[in-house]
């Protein structure tokens, strides 16, 4: 199965993109909502992350989400190594959920693909970008946040440029229907390669 890595920062539009290659009939694992799934539901996952983060990582079965974030964007360390328990579990999952997949190629949309190295997994990488003051003014309208803390998951995430570098498509997200017409264009490009 062809996998093709969808990435972008925070606010770039992954989520418009994966839509819209829904509509064409691909197939689309987005690996945030699996892991925070995963995190609830796996035992060993729940383990690990309870002996690192503390007791209160968990309420009433759930993680407890603003508790978690609150520590791993004030410490890298601790992001890092919550990633190497959490990364490894989506991945194979993942690998189990495209072996299902009855389709030409599947879209795993990752928001920190070449930070984790994930990109390396990926037979093709879309990277799709949008300006900082519209990524910034459209989080404030979704998220409900300041700006000091979009800014600072922003510090957490490659640029834009260092991106694109190893991208092999790119996406640039200003207009819904410019985007949509971008992914078409995209998606007949990867048909192209794989046939």
């Amino acid at each position: 199965m062809t996998v093709v890595g969808l990435t972008g920062g925070i606010g770039s539009g992954k989520t418009t993109v994966a839509k819209t290659f829904k509509t064409l009939g691909i197939p689309v694992y987005i690996a945030d909502v699996e892991a925070k799934k995963l995190m609830n539901r796996s035992k060993i996952i729940k383990r690990k992350l309870i002996a690192l983060l503390g007791e209160d990582t968990y309420v009433d079965g759930k993680l407890n989400r603003p508790y978690v974030a609150n520590i791993i964007f004030n410490d890298a360390t601790v992001l890092k190594k919550m990633n190497a328990i959490v990364h490894p579990k989506v991945a194979s999952h993942f690998k189990r959920w495209a072996n299902k997949q009855n389709a030409p190629y599947v879209i795993k949309e990752v928001a920190i693909l070449f930070e984790n190295g994930g990109h390396k997994a990926c037979d093709y990488v879309i990277t799709v970008t949008a300006p900082k003051a519209l990524r910034i003014e459209r989080l404030l309208k979704r998220d409900n946040t300041s700006k000091e803390k979009i800014e600072a998951i922003m510090k957490n995430q490659w640029s834009d440029s260092k991106k694109v570098k190893l991208s092999d498509f790119v996406i640039v997200n200003k207009t819904l229907e410019k985007t949509m017409a971008q992914v078409v264009k995209v998606h007949k490009q990867i048909l192209k390669r794989i046939q």
